[in-house]
């Protein structure tokens, strides 16, 4: 039987494909997941993946305050935003997802859907496993944490 991690990259795999999402959404998904599930590995490696996607470094900045933000994301993200988190916290997904479906094609709205579900799936991992940022091991941070 194959271990559980094959079965995670490859609904990261699948999830990644799917939907044709602009990768800097992608990724602005995977960023706020993570910061709900307190990631600092996920957080770490996304916030990369998005500033090399194109992301602007002000918008992740801000990203945790997306509801206070005004119009500094558009009606997509903000819909992906607030699925992302009705998602993560369990909190009236069905809603969120009827309003996501008002802006996104019904491909689209598969892809924000299973980002956000593979992303936690790993969060998930990651926090349980006590999984570290990269950036930490090295520096003189690292001895602070608890491994």
């Amino acid at each position: 039987m194959a271990h559980p991690e094959k079965h995670m990259n490859s609904l990261d795999q699948a999830a990644y494909a799917h939907g044709g999402l602009d990768p800097r959404l992608r990724e602005m998904i995977r960023v706020r997941a993570s910061q709900l599930n307190g990631c600092a590995y996920c957080l770490s490696v996304h916030n990369e993946d998005a500033r090399n996607a194109g992301e602007d470094q002000y918008r992740l900045d801000v990203l945790a305050g997306w509801r206070e933000a005004g119009d500094l994301y558009d009606e997509r993200e903000r819909a992906a935003l607030a699925l992302v988190d009705a998602i993560t916290l369990m909190r009236d997904p069905g809603v969120a997802y009827d309003a996501a479906a008002a802006v996104f094609t019904p491909e689209e709205l598969d892809g924000v859907l299973w980002q956000a579900i593979a992303i936690n799936a790993w969060n998930r991992q990651a926090v349980a496993t006590h999984a570290r940022p990269e950036a930490l091991h090295g520096s003189r941070s690292a001895a602070a944490m608890p491994t």
